[in-house]
This record gives structure tokens, C-alpha cells and sequence, in this order.
């Protein structure tokens, strides 16, 4: 089932990661930015919140920030992972040796 809330997308340059605040809390994907290439390493979704594919949204997010920054992505984090596997069209903008 897909959450209803209203959730903002926001890079938190500080804390290196992207982050999904919804009314219930907020997920986020941490990530290690080496000059053109970005490393996304964990993600991390509130228990409440789990389950409701706020994980997959903030992920899609993610990828379009970084396809739009012109940046390659290193998905280190298995959730990530996953969800490029399943969804073949970011293969672009996989590092080498990521692509699926």
C-alpha cells in the first residue's frame, strides 16, 4: 500500500544524506559523494513507516537528484540494490560493474 502523506524530498548536505520527512517521521539515505560519483551506502526508514514504500519513493527521489547533478551512482547499500535491479531504467547512471 502506498503512504498517503504529504512528504518533502530534501539533500541534507550537512548530515550527507537524502531525506523524506512525511507527518509520520523521516527516511533517509546516507550517502559519500567523491567528486563525481556518489555512494549510497544505508537507508533507513522509521518503523512506523515501514512497509508503505516511503524506502522505494525516497530512493527514486535520490536517483533523480543525482541523475539531474550529472553524478554516478555506487548503490553500496542492499536496498538500494534491489531497487535498481528492479527498476532498469536509472542503469545509466550506475558506476561501472553496477550496471544490471
Amino acid at each position: 500500500m502506498k503512504n498517503s502523506n504529504t512528504t518533502t524530498f530534501k539533500v541534507n548536505e550537512d548530515e550527507n544524506q537524502f531525506e523524506l520527512h512525511t507527518k509520520g517521521g523521516t527516511a533517509f539515505l546516507e550517502f559519500i559523494r567523491e567528486g563525481e560519483k556518489i555512494y549510497l551506502t544505508h537507508t533507513e526508514t522509521p518503523e512506523a513507516l515501514r512497509g508503505q514504500g516511503i524506502a522505494a519513493d525516497l530512493v527514486k527521489q535520490s536517483l533523480q537528484c543525482a541523475k539531474d547533478n550529472g553524478l554516478t551512482v555506487v548503490p553500496s547499500c542492499s536496498f538500494v540494490a534491489n531497487y535498481v535491479n528492479d527498476h532498469p531504467e536509472w542503469n545509466e547512471i550506475l558506476s561501472d560493474g553496477y550496471r544490471m
